[in-house]
């Protein structure tokens, strides 16, 4: 087996990183990947795992979703945000089996889910297949590419829920904790990172969706409101024309009319 992320074909055998509170748990799975010859690392927690993640460059992750602090989901939501890490399958490897854990996993980023109960036989062969396929799609990489700030895979995770989340965001405190920080914190990393507060940047983003909608679509202005988070036409019309000089009517009418150049840009 070849390592995933050289881009050449080598006999290095494959890096597993295992991020687990319980490791006892794998016991079996362990002795498997070690009897096929790969070389295994262990985190113990979400943080360290990130960590770990970004400076051991691993060809695979096995991630848990029941941990302390910062469960597998938020590790997962991280990982995709690193450019050291967005390339590296993910694979759930956890006794949460129920179908709204799996489909949560997945449409975090994760490539699999895998449950527990399953046999170290198989945990195998779906790491041999997503290694594989990883092999085969691998573009080069930049093997001294520096790890990536906190701060930034932060923003970058809370900047990719917001857009995901945009018609219904949850509270800040859940925003944050989603990325793995605190609100408090959440607020400094925009700050230091794009000047601005959590609060106006949501602002900011739902009108430059607004504008793309009212370009490119055939949405009526009460339908806009809603897909942007709005609570009402009448909110989204007032803060339209505060931020503009004309609701969006008027612009959608003038940008057809070819009097405005389109904007869906920050």
């Amino acid at each position: 087996m070849t390592g995933s992320h050289g881009g050449a074909m080598t006999a290095t055998p494959p890096h597993i990183l295992v991020i687990d509170d319980e490791p006892d748990s794998l016991g079996a799975a362990f002795a498997a990947m070690r009897a096929s010859g790969w070389r295994v690392s262990l985190a113990t927690d979400g943080a360290q795992g990130c960590r770990r993640a970004e400076l051991l460059g691993p060809d695979l992750i096995l991630l848990d979703v029941r941990m302390p602090s910062m469960d597998g989901y938020v590790v997962c939501r991280r990982l995709r945000e690193s450019s050291r890490t967005c390339a590296i399958p993910v694979l759930f490897l956890t006794a949460a089996g129920a179908p709204e854990e799996r489909l949560q996993g997945l449409t975090h980023g994760a490539v699999d889910y895998i449950v527990k109960s399953c046999t170290p036989a198989e945990v195998l062969a779906r790491i041999q297949i997503h290694l594989e396929l990883a092999r085969r799609n691998a573009a080069p990489v930049r093997q001294a590419m520096a790890p990536m700030p906190d701060a930034e895979v932060t923003l970058r995770a809370a900047i990719r829920l917001i857009g995901e989340e945009l018609a219904a965001l949850p509270p800040l405190a859940d925003i944050a904790a989603r990325v793995g920080v605190s609100a408090h914190q959440l607020s400094n990393i925009f700050r230091s990172q794009l000047g601005t507060t959590v609060f106006a940047w949501i602002r900011e983003e739902r009108l430059r969706q607004a504008r793309r909608l009212l370009a490119d679509t055939a949405l009526d202005v009460q339908q806009i409101a809603s897909a942007v988070g709005f609570h009402g036409a009448g909110n989204f019309s007032t803060a339209f024309r505060e931020r503009h000089g004309l609701t969006p009517t008027r612009y959608r009418e003038e940008l057809r009319a070819g009097q405005l150049a389109g904007d869906t840009g920050p």
